[in-house]
Formats: structure tokens, C-alpha cells, sequence
């Protein structure tokens, strides 16, 4: 089986010195191919450095992380947009959108960094990574007033009704994690809601490690008891969740 991990930062420092290591697990493991995203302007050299000893393995995303948008955001998504516009190949603008849990100061500026940096993807006929922590009524805004947009909303963790809502508003597909493996989570019965044939796979390493490594580091490599957990739940071969799951993500982000 291979699969695709769609969202994943082995790049980081939590996995300084082992960096390629995390990366070689995991195409042992059957993921042979992953997608970094990018955070911030202090992410694009380690990311890059990481993504370029592995061609054809790692595919890299451009944008500029809601979290980090603060007082001088103008002056940094004005180098991300020029680094997106460099000539080296992404396959998606992201990790973008807004984030409302940890600080609602810069809502207003995280909104229009979320806008210039969609409207950049659909210029360059690329998909988005969406990021939405408590802000999916404003998150929903942006996107409406925007036309043609492919997106994944990351680490999907909502329910039927956000379903509902995100699917009014657009054909996107729903990134789905370690969190579908916590006994908390109420992805168990929003899942048939989604359906396989919008479900992309992801880690989101170094967070949400599934559920027996819960609590621990995450990585790439975990890819394949993510896929089990949402067989089990979907009364599905894991083969085919494999399958399906994967031509998901090279329609989407256009790897092959």
C-alpha cells in the first residue's frame, strides 16, 4: 500500500538531528510522499534544505501561518508571496487561514493575509491548506467572496453541521489526523458525513500522534494506523482507504 501524508513538518526543530530519518521511516513505511507546509519566513530554509534531498518523496507548500501574523504581517507576506513567486515548484500555498484560539488581537489582519494569500493560490492555479481553529464563520467569509478555490481543511476536527457549511461554500476536501483516533473526538460520526471521496490523510508531525503514541512525537510513519483507524470506522478494506485516499491527494495537489 502507499500512501500520502498531506500535511506534515519534519522540518522543525523537535526533530533536529534526525530530521531525515523521520523522512526515511516513513517512505519505509509506504508513505513515499509528503507535503511540507510552511509556517513562517524562519521555516522556508529548513523546509526547503529538507524537501530538496528528497525529490519525488517531498512536495512544499508557501504561506504564512495565521499564528504568526503580528504587528509587521505587511512586511512578511510581502517576502512569502515573493518566495512563493521564486520559480521553485509548490504544489499548494499554505499552511494559511485564521486561528482564534490562542489571541483574537490581529482577527482583522489575519483575515486580509488570509484573502491576498488565496488570491494568490488561484492566480497561480494552486490548491490551499487551510488552517481553522475557532474562526470558521470568518474563515467561510473569505473564501465566499472568492472564486474557483481548491482547498483541504486542515486537521478537520468539526461537526456535521461545520460540514455542511464548508461544503456550501465549496467542493473542499477535509485533512483528517491522529485526532480521528482519540476516544474524544467526534470525527467517529462526522465521518460518513465527509465520505472517503473527500478525505485527505495527514499527521500534522510533530503533533496529534494517534492513539497508541498519543501524547508523543508524531511523524510521518504513523500515516498507516490513521488509514486503519478510518477503515475500521467506514467499514472499509484499508486498501482501499489507501487507494482513495491517495488519488484524492494527487488530484488535489496535482503529485504524482
Amino acid at each position: 500500500m502507499r500512501f500520502v501524508d498531506t500535511h506534515t513538518h519534519l522540518y522543525l526543530p523537535e526533530f533536529d538531528g534526525e530530521n531525515p530519518d523521520a523522512v526515511t521511516r516513513a517512505i519505509e513505511a509506504g508513505v513515499d510522499r509528503m507535503i511540507f507546509p510552511n509556517v513562517d519566513l524562519s521555516s522556508v530554509g529548513p523546509l526547503s534544505g529538507l524537501a530538496s534531498r528528497y525529490p519525488g518523496n517531498v512536495y512544499m507548500a508557501m504561506g504564512l501561518h495565521p499564528t504568526e501574523v503580528k504587528e509587521d504581517w505587511r512586511d512578511v507576506l510581502s517576502e512569502i508571496g515573493d518566495i512563493l513567486g521564486d520559480g521553485r515548484k509548490y504544489v499548494a500555498v499554505g499552511e494559511i487561514g485564521v486561528d482564534l484560539y490562542w489571541d483574537k488581537t490581529f482577527v482583522d489582519a489575519q483575515m486580509q493575509v488570509f484573502e491576498k494569500q488565496v488570491n494568490d493560490a488561484v492566480r497561480l492555479g494552486l490548491p490551499v491548506i487551510i488552517h481553522c481553529r475557532e474562526g470558521l464563520d470568518q474563515t467561510l467569509e473569505v473564501l465566499r467572496g472568492i472564486r474557483d478555490v481548491r482547498a483541504v481543511f486542515h486537521s478537520f476536527g468539526g461537526t456535521e453541521r461545520d460540514v455542511e457549511a464548508i461544503r456550501k461554500t465549496g467542493d473542499f476536501y477535509f485533512g483528517i489526523n491522529g485526532v480521528v483516533t482519540f476516544k474524544n473526538s467526534g470525527l467517529r460520526e462526522v465521518l460518513p458525513a465527509i465520505g472517503i471521496d473527500r478525505i485527505l490523510l495527514e499527521t500534522d508531525s510533530p503533533y496529534l500522534s494517534p492513539v497508541p503514541y498519543r501524547g508523543k512525537r508524531n511523524e510521518s510513519a504513523r500515516i498507516p494506523l490513521i488509514a486503519g483507524h478510518i477503515a475500521s470506522l467506514l467499514d472499509m478494506e484499508v486498501d482501499t482507504v489507501a487507494d482513495v485516499t491517495t488519488a484524492n491527494a494527487e488530484a488535489m495537489f496535482d503529485i504524482c
